[in-house]
């Protein structure tokens, strides 16, 4: 008797686990979907059942399609690279042409690779554009090791970029790029950068790389979310990243003891971009040209192999 009534808890406390992980289940979901709500378009990936190597989020403007199909066809092709995925998704905000939000639908449906938020999308807008990507990483894509956030007018060696993250081996409090040191701020009103004492009373800026192409752990995407209200907002994205990378006590750090990432335009050579990671100022069709060589040329022997 003592046995039955034993098998009888026993069976109710298993129905009762499962109500319970089904209810949790579907509390997650509804957090999601309310969360996806804030997104006019979102990206076709579930990161918990595949998690990303490496995401690429590219920022880019409504007019920029000819650049974002070169991509899409170059670096941001979605693949493995020595096992590992590699996906790359594009950062627009709006404009108030509806021929744009017509576009965007369109190609957002066709290539599921948008994400975009009700913000006017400029220059001076690229810190909200930015952190929209690293809010998207942390709600639906923190199982990703790393994020790259670049621009549409970069050449991006994926290849390369893997293998040395790979050497480098560091999964957590790890952010590198372009390294720029004891920067100070513009203070003339022409300029494009032009920060007033009023926006940013310092003499310089923290540590940071420049938002031409950093790369970045998974888990600095979170914390960077996480006390992104707390820091005092700045047009310029790569610095806003800088002081939020301060305040997390996150040094930026070289990827490599020989240069990597390049501010400026790079000349185009097989072996030299071979033994890159970014490379600035690419139109869309040198792009096309650049990747089609270093394809047709994966066999060649350069000096220091």
């Amino acid at each position: 008797m003592a046995f039955k009534g034993f098998r009888y808890f026993f069976f109710i406390m298993v129905l009762a686990c499962l109500g319970l992980a089904f209810f949790l289940l579907k509390f997650i979901d509804i957090c999601i979907y309310s969360q996806r709500r804030n997104f006019l378009h979102l990206p076709d990936i579930d990161c918990r059942r595949t998690p990303p190597f490496l995401v690429l989020l590219v920022t880019s403007g409504p007019g920029q399609l000819k650049a974002r199909m070169a991509i899409r066809q170059t670096w941001g092709k979605h693949r493995l690279v020595a096992g590992n995925r590699i996906v790359t998704y594009f950062l627009l905000g709006i404009t108030t042409k509806e021929s744009d939000l017509v576009d965007i639908t369109f190609e957002s449906q066709k290539y599921r690779d948008i994400i975009q938020k009700d913000f006017m999308d400029s220059y001076y807008n690229l810190t909200l554009k930015t952190m929209m990507g690293i809010e998207w990483v942390h709600i639906f894509c923190s199982q990703s090791r790393f994020v790259m956030k670049t621009d549409t007018d970069m050449f991006v060696n994926i290849f390369y970029l893997s293998e040395l993250l790979l050497k480098k081996n560091r999964n957590t409090r790890f952010f590198t790029g372009f390294l720029m040191m004891n920067a100070q701020p513009i203070r003339c009103r022409g300029s494009k950068w032009y920060v007033s004492e009023a926006e940013y009373p310092a003499s310089t800026y923290p540590p940071f790389c420049s938002g031409t192409g950093y790369v970045l752990s998974t888990d600095v995407v979170s914390q960077i979310y996480n006390i992104s209200e707390s820091v005092p907002f700045i047009k310029l994205e790569d610095v806003f990243i800088g002081l939020c990378l301060a305040k997390l006590k996150i040094k930026p750090e070289e990827l490599h003891s020989e240069r990597t990432f390049f501010l400026h335009k790079v000349g185009f050579s097989i072996c030299l971009f071979r033994k890159i990671v970014t490379s600035h100022k690419v139109k869309p069709y040198e792009l096309l040209i650049y990747w089609e060589e270093l394809e047709k040329s994966k066999d060649e022997k350069c000096p220091y192999v």
